[in-house]
């Protein structure tokens, strides 16, 4: 096992170190920009320090890690990641000397393998001189910018508010409640550069759950007989969580992709339910939750990891167990996702037996679902969740199939709803005729090759003359004439159009139209590609879809398939009595759960 190393150090104790800057690194360039927000987030953390109770740990100011490991000459520090942050907060250091206790002066040391002349700049960077020598190199630019930034924005703060002394204000709470994440690794030198090409060429930082991970696993925090073997347990239960976790039939059981946080590490997620991390927490906010554990939770002087891992261990196993409860897969599964928050439907089952929990969750169904049906139409919110659940509910009554509702195939799609029998009345128009016409070619020939029109005209007009329906052979040969035409004309179409919709029977615009007798879930590529077509087209489009594997919500299917018809002499037409029955079949399914 590794023997990395995860503190938290405040900046006084930056005080006894010296730093190492490796050659691969470039040299200071932030901008003014990101200088005075640093030193705006540390001034409002002064300004108004959060409340906390007698007894408890004192809060502080949290900047991302500085990851380093020992230097060879073994009084150094390598630094792998963080010289930018390191540079300013020396910077910031350099503009507070008379608030500085002699005693610690003598401050940060920070030498270049390849840039003695910027080590050297750097300390007489508040002198007059450096104006001037800032001039020759445009790393002394960057940094003479940032002190002069620095400079300048105490200045401002003297002027511009009541406080006579912003530096006065600043130094304690940068010195003593700033705090950096101490990331000390044990690696040779290529990993150190590809830690360091990780964190800094695709700017991406290191996560919550690697400093967790890496907090967890310190061998420090073990007796010596027994660390490599809890490192071991603790590793080897971590990953088999991640695994499960990856899993994306439970993981979007638990998780929505509209939520803002997203993980790479998906056990991450975990640790933000437990720390009540938002969107509007600091990007550390987790791991400084779990450090406050750490600092708190003690035993034998080392930090109670047992205590610390068996609560996580708890944590996703209550989340496991309701993933494999057929009944509390679902019930949850609709729950969050209506927006529910997981944790809070976690704290309300801590305290009720599976019985209870299971009844609260039908409260909250209910809920989320109270209308009249029968008032529900195209544009309400209460649709969707309605037509959902109605899924949802015909998959619990057919238990015996072992079927469960694919939150993660639903979540992963974009969902529509979609009218069963076609807005006749809504104008076809623009290229939206050609491909319409060509879908009611298909239907009636079974020739989908549109790749070559001319090609696709004629394979059509051989198989048009097999054709036994009389009606039908007119309607292709009025369509093949339009589609052939140098020209498309409006009022053929329209006639055609007329024509083809009196076959299929939709001539007549019911009155259900937009209600909820005549809405189907529909994934959105499929609806948005078949928006005008009539029924047996949808229909058609449906079975080939499930038939090759895509997921088709099992109501969506029963109702193109007529599952709730009575009556099927008329397969290939949707009327009033079918969606009567539809509509019924609502009702009866979600009866535990309508007014």
């Amino acid at each position: 096992m590794d023997d990395n190393k995860l503190v938290l150090k405040s900046i006084n104790q930056l005080f006894e170190y010296s730093f190492f800057i490796p050659a691969y690194q470039r040299g200071y360039r932030w901008s003014d920009t990101q200088v005075t927000q640093l030193l705006e987030d540390i001034w409002q953390f002064a300004k108004n320090p959060p409340l906390y109770e007698q007894g408890t740990e004192k809060p502080f100011y949290c900047l991302q890690p500085i990851v380093v490991k020992k230097h060879e000459n073994n009084d150094k520090w390598e630094v792998i990641d963080g010289q930018q942050r390191l540079t300013t907060l020396y910077l910031i250091l350099k503009n507070l000397q008379n608030q500085i206790e002699r005693d610690q002066k003598n401050f940060t040391k920070i030498f270049y393998e390849t840039r003695t002349d910027s080590e050297n700049f750097l300390y007489i960077v508040e002198t007059n001189e450096s104006k001037e020598k800032a001039k020759t190199n445009i790393d002394f630019m960057h940094i003479w910018n940032a002190y002069n930034t620095i400079y300048k924005w105490f200045q401002n703060k003297a002027n511009s508010t009541e406080d006579a002394s912003p530096r006065a204000i600043l130094a304690p709470t940068l010195l003593r409640d700033t705090k950096v994440i101490w990331y000390e690794v044990n690696e040779t030198e290529s990993k150190s550069i590809d830690i360091f090409t990780r964190l800094n060429i695709g700017k991406i930082p290191l996560t919550n759950a690697e400093l967790i991970k890496a907090m967890f696993l310190q061998k420090g925090n073990f007796s010596e007989e027994r660390a490599t073997l809890k490192q071991i347990q603790i590793a080897s239960e971590w990953d088999t969580i991640e695994k499960t976790l990856q899993d994306d039939a439970f993981w979007f059981f638990i998780y929505n992709p509209d939520n803002p946080l997203k993980y790479d590490n998906r056990i991450e997620y975990l640790f933000d339910l437990m720390k009540n991390r938002t969107r509007d927490s600091e990007y550390y906010h987790t791991f400084n939750e779990f450090q406050k554990d750490f600092s708190s939770l003690k035993k034998d002087n080392k930090p109670d990891i047992d205590k610390i891992w068996l609560e996580i261990k708890k944590y996703f196993l209550t989340f496991e167990e309701w993933f494999k409860d057929y009944v509390l897969f679902h019930y949850v599964g609709f729950l969050v996702d209506c927006g529910k928050h997981i944790d809070t439907i976690k704290k309300e089952s801590e305290n009720k037996s599976k019985v209870e929990f299971k009844d609260y969750l039908k409260g909250v169904i209910k809920k989320e679902v109270i209308c009249q049906i029968d008032d529900l139409e195209y544009g309400d919110k209460q649709v969707k969740k309605v037509l959902l659940l109605f899924n949802i509910q015909t998959v619990l009554e057919t238990q015996k199939s072992e079927m469960r509702f694919p939150f993660h195939k639903y979540k992963l799609d974009e969902w529509d709803i979609e009218h069963v029998r076609s807005q006749t009345e809504k104008e076809i128009k623009g290229n939206a005729r050609i491909e319409w016409s060509k879908d009611i070619l298909d239907y009636f020939t079974g020739f989908s090759d549109t790749a070559k029109l001319k090609g696709f005209i004629e394979e059509l007009i051989k198989k048009k003359e097999e054709s036994t329906d009389e009606k039908a052979v007119a309607i292709c040969n009025q369509l093949i004439d339009w589609l052939c035409s140098e020209k498309f004309d409006d009022n053929e179409f329209s006639i055609i159009y007329n024509e083809v919709i009196k076959y299929f029977k939709e001539s007549s615009t019911p009155e259900s139209i937009n209600t909820i007798a005549n809405l189907a879930l529909l994934d959105a590529a499929t609806n948005r590609s078949y928006k005008n077509a009539l029924f047996p087209i949808k229909r058609k489009r449906i079975i080939e879809n499930d038939k090759n594997g895509l997921f088709v919500p099992i109501a969506t299917k029963n109702l193109f398939l007529k599952y709730y018809s009575r009556k099927l002499g008329e397969v290939m037409y949707w009327n009033t009595h079918d969606a009567e029955n539809y509509l019924e079949a609502i009702k009866e399914t979600l009866k535990d759960f309508l007014p």
